[in-house]
C-alpha cells in the first residue's frame, strides 16, 4: 500500500478534522453543532423553495431562510474554528462564541418565522410586531459586528505559537469578514430609512444594492484561514506558505474592491 497517498488523501483530511473537532473546546463543539443545525434548516428551505416552486427572488421568497441558515450556520462554523488561533482567555472566548451563536440563531429565527408568515423581514415596518422584528434582526446585527471587531482585535497580538502564514489568514480573513459585515450594516441602515420615510418598496431595492460585495466579503474568512490550514498539510517551507497566503489575501483584496466598485456604479 501507498500511505504517503493515503496519508494525504481525502481520508486523511476527514480524519485530521474530525479529531480536531473531538480536541475543541466545549463551547467550540457546540457552536459546530449549532451551525450544523443551522446548515440542516437552510437545506430544508431549499426543498421547500424546490417543491413549490416558489420565486427565487423577492422578500418573501423561501430563498431567504435557505441562504441565511446556509450562510449563518458555515459562518459561526468558521468563527468558532478560526478563534481558536486567537489568543483570548477562556472565559472571554466562551462569552465571544455564545454571543456570536445567540446572534446567528436569532437571525435566521426570525428570517424563518418572517418567510413562514409570508411576509418580508427585512425593512418591513407595516405593522408594530414586524416592526419590532425588523429592529431586533438590526441589534442582532450590531452584536456580531461587535464580536467580530474584538476578535479582529485580539488577532492582532502576539501569538508565536502559530505560523506566520496563518496568523495572516486569519487577520485578513477577520478584517474581511469586518467589511462585509460593514457592508450589511450599510443596507440595513438605507432599507431602514427609506421604509421609515414610507417608500417601502424602494427600501428592498436600494438594501439590496451591496448584496453582491456584502457576500463576497463575508467569506474571506473561510477562504484565507483554510488555505493557510491546507498548506500547513503540505512539505512546503513557511516562507513559501507565506508567500502563498500573503498572494491569496492580496488577490481577495482586490476582489472585494472590485466587488463594491461594481455595486456602486452599476
Amino acid at each position: 500500500m501507498d500511505t504517503s497517498t493515503t496519508s494525504s488523501g481525502p481520508r486523511a483530511a476527514v480524519a485530521r478534522l474530525l479529531t480536531a473537532a473531538k480536541a475543541a473546546r466545549p463551547v467550540e463543539r457546540v457552536c459546530y453543532a449549532i451551525g450544523l443545525l443551522l446548515i440542516a434548516a437552510g437545506l430544508f428551505h431549499l426543498a421547500v423553495l424546490l417543491i413549490t416552486g416558489d420565486t427565487w427572488i423577492g422578500p418573501v421568497s423561501w430563498r431567504k431562510p435557505m441562504t441565511f441558515g446556509l450562510s449563518f450556520g458555515l459562518t459561526l462554523i468558521t468563527i468558532a474554528w478560526v478563534a481558536s488561533y486567537v489568543r483570548l482567555a477562556e472565559r472571554t472566548r466562551a462569552w465571544l462564541l455564545g454571543l456570536f451563536a445567540a446572534a446567528c440563531v436569532l437571525e435566521v429565527s426570525l428570517i424563518t418565522l418572517q418567510a413562514w408568515r409570508r411576509v418580508p423581514s427585512h425593512f418591513n415596518l407595516s405593522t408594530p410586531f414586524d416592526a419590532v422584528i425588523a429592529r431586533v434582526l438590526a441589534v442582532g446585527g450590531a452584536v456580531l459586528i461587535a464580536v467580530i471587531a474584538i476578535l479582529t482585535v485580539a488577532s492582532f497580538r502576539r501569538s508565536p505559537a502559530r505560523a506566520p502564514s496563518m496568523r495572516l489568514a486569519v487577520r485578513a480573513g477577520l478584517v474581511s469578514l469586518d467589511v462585509g459585515l460593514l457592508l450589511g450594516a450599510v443596507m440595513i441602515a438605507t432599507g431602514i430609512s427609506r421604509a421609515m420615510s414610507g417608500d417601502q418598496q424602494s427600501a428592498y431595492v436600494v438594501g439590496g444594492e451591496l448584496k453582491l460585495a456584502h457576500g463576497v466579503a463575508l467569506h474571506g474568512v473561510l477562504v484565507l484561514p483554510a488555505l493557510a490550514w491546507l498548506l500547513s498539510r503540505t512539505d512546503r517551507e513557511e516562507t513559501q506558505r507565506f508567500r502563498l497566503v500573503l498572494l491569496a489575501v492580496v488577490g481577495y483584496a482586490v476582489l472585494c474592491a472590485a466587488a463594491i466598485v461594481w455595486t456602486a456604479t452599476r
